[in-house]
């Protein structure tokens, strides 16, 4: 039997957890409170075991860390797995939630952000990058056409929200259309030209929110960097954009922001 790819088991994972979303979505939802206003579902459980077990039987050497179970962040092929983002958005019917699944350490990535809601799958496997609709798969063209732009407002309570400042912005609003989508399917769709660009608060070095929309944007060929334009991970929060020309005008809007920035 021929050993799956990396990309084939990203997309096998992906669309377990995404089944057990799909099945659950519109039922009752138990809630497993965690820090503030945050909480998980049994749906995030039961997603979150039905990834894992994919690639605990596929890719057994490998690390595996999932937002609700944790596991080993040490160097080297990790799995980093985000079973249901969008829990809020999930618990109160409104469809736009997103399974994330991504391979890092590795020579090249292997990720999946897939919508159980609409039935879509977003993948790279760093040389293609694609979105797969019952079985087909349609390259991802981003554009800044729609000058859309999601705004992550979630963010520490102990300080301004800089999403929501963005918001208030007029000079912002003037250049774009502000959108608050509360899930990281809005990096897929920056991806696929749905959205000109993404703009969030917070800390991006392996977390399993984001991994898998960065890869996408970035094996796209969007422009992703820190808020400042600086290459990720060097400052705070994340700047995704579809093409050079959004990203230096985001950048522009969202300096004014970054007083006191840590």
């Amino acid at each position: 039997m021929t050993r799956p790819t990396d990309i084939e088991v990203a997309l096998a994972a992906a669309a377990a957890g995404a089944a057990v979303v799909r099945a659950a979505y519109g039922a009752a939802v138990v809630r497993h409170a965690k820090a503030g206003l945050d909480f998980a579902t049994d749906t995030d459980l039961e997603a979150e075991r039905a990834i894992l077990e994919v690639v605990a039987r596929e890719r057994p050497d490998d690390a595996r860390v999932g937002e609700e179970s944790g596991g080993d962040a040490a160097p080297g092929r990790r799995w980093l797995v985000d079973p249901l983002c969008g829990t809020l958005n999930f618990a109160a019917r409104t469809p736009l939630v997103a399974v994330n699944v991504a391979l890092v350490g590795a020579d090249a990535p292997a990720a999946v952000s897939a919508d159980p809601i609409a039935g879509e799958a977003f993948w790279t496997d760093g040389s293609r990058t694609c979105v797969r609709v019952e079985g087909a798969d349609e390259p991802l063209l981003p554009s800044g056409r729609s000058r859309l732009v999601d705004v992550n407002c979630d963010g520490p309570p102990d300080r301004p929200s800089r999403g929501a400042q963005l918001l208030t912005d007029g000079a912002f609003r003037a250049a774009f259309g502000p959108r608050v989508l509360s899930s990281t399917l809005a990096l897929a769709w920056v991806a696929a030209g749905r959205r000109a660009g993404y703009v969030s608060d917070g800390t991006f070095t392996d977390n399993v929110h984001v991994a898998a929309g960065i890869d996408l944007c970035r094996s796209a060929g969007c422009v992703v960097t820190d808020l400042a334009g600086a290459p990720l991970g060097t400052g705070r929060g994340l700047v995704a954009a579809a093409d050079a020309e959004t990203h230096a005008r985001l950048v522009d809007l969202v300096r004014p922001h970054l007083d006191g920035l840590a």
